[in-house]
């Protein structure tokens, strides 16, 4: 007579689930290591700061200009948040201020600005063919850029960027601004930190 031996059959865990339970796991610590990156990058220039500087116009004449500046961390990245008030000699003064939330991007000290919140709650870049700016930041060293592209109606372009290097007891702002490539204004200046 045979005899049947009737085997346990052992179920392979689902590796459909272990790879996305995997697959978040890396998202996580790619994540955290970045924010890390990010925050050992940026914390540096966190503070405010402010100052004024003389800007001499297309025609002559010069106008006198106050700066302020202030930045710091949140949770996906950090904020940069910055004034420039210009004061004319007719004693007329106008204020200009700026507020944007910097992301870090797939590359090292590279950052997108994070503009305008999409229909699902994400901020995206804005878009530089509909006349709203595309901005960008990076860090180098101690220098912390912010770039500025904008395309006019006509296809020609404005790129403005600021540079702010550490230094002691505040900032060197180095502000340029280029016309289609074509240097138009620049304006240095030292911004004490507060």
């Amino acid at each position: 007579m045979r005899s049947i031996t009737l085997s346990q059959i052992r179920s392979m865990p689902d590796t459909s689930r272990l790879t996305l339970w995997c697959l978040v796991m890396l998202s996580a610590l790619f994540l955290s290591v970045q924010s890390a990156f990010c925050a050992e990058t940026l914390n540096r220039f966190v503070g405010s700061y402010s100052g004024s500087a003389e800007v001499e116009q297309v025609d002559g004449t010069v106008e006198q200009r106050d700066m302020s500046v202030s930045i710091r961390e949140t949770y996906k990245g950090f904020e940069v948040q910055w004034s420039t008030a210009i004061r004319r000699a007719d004693g007329d003064a106008k204020t200009k201020s700026y507020k944007i939330e910097f992301i870090p991007s797939e590359r090292d000290g590279v950052f997108a600005a994070a503009m305008q919140t999409n229909v699902f709650g994400h901020t995206v870049q804005m878009n530089p063919m509909k006349g709203e700016p595309f901005v960008w930041a990076r860090v180098i060293d101690d220098t912390l850029t912010i770039f500025s592209l904008y395309v006019a109606e006509n296809g020609d372009y404005l790129m403005q960027q600021y540079d702010r290097t550490l230094a002691d007891g505040g900032l060197d702002l180095d502000f340029s601004l280029h016309r289609n490539g074509m240097p138009s204004r620049k304006v240095s200046t030292f911004l004490t930190r507060d």
